[in-house]
């Protein structure tokens, strides 16, 4: 599964596909709102300029062990990008994803998410999957519950926005336990 190309992936509302050059303006703006930052493990704040561009372009070169999509609201006549969504390549591969605070509360971010457990129940061998939330994102921690994930204990995460380390919750989802 890690090994190929992102594939594009549809939902009744998103497309989920590749990253391409295009989404760096909206991804800087997205990712340099402290709000979103704070709420993921990787993203710093500030937000370098050139920040985005040197991400997607890992992503696109597969520099990344992980799969990346963007998550895309064309079809449904909405923003061309609202955020990221990816999985980790790890002995169980990991969730991480962001949306924009315009598209907060929308459903997207659950929709996404089962769009790609489905994706990757259906097209790989994978047994189950993980997703780790900050413990003051219950927003986060709602669309894996509502996609059938549960909690599966408590750890401690480096957050870069943060500058230290974050209680967060783990969450897992079993093959068997999802609705496909």
């Amino acid at each position: 599964m890690f090994d190929e190309p992102v594939e594009t992936i549809s939902t009744e509302r998103l497309v989920l596909r590749p990253l391409r050059p295009s989404d760096a303006g909206p991804m800087s703006l997205y990712a340099g709102d402290v709000r979103v930052a704070r709420m993921t493990t990787r993203l710093p704040h500030p937000y370098p300029p050139g920040a985005a561009e040197a991400f997607i372009e890992s992503v696109r070169s597969g520099r990344l062990n992980e799969k990346v999509w963007a998550i895309d609201a064309t079809p449904s006549d909405g923003a061309e990008f609202l955020g990221v969504i990816g999985l980790t390549k790890k002995e169980i591969p990991e969730f991480g994803y962001w949306v924009g605070p315009p598209f907060w509360n929308t459903g997207y971010a659950s929709e996404a998410v089962a769009g790609v457990v489905r994706h990757t129940f259906t097209h790989s061998d994978t047994a189950r999957i993980a997703a780790s939330v900050f413990e003051d994102n219950d927003a986060s921690a709602r669309v894996l519950e509502r996609n059938g994930f549960g909690v599966n204990g408590t750890h401690e995460v480096h957050s870069v926005a943060r500058d230290g380390l974050v209680r967060a919750r783990r969450f897992v989802l079993d093959r068997e336990a999802a609705s496909l």
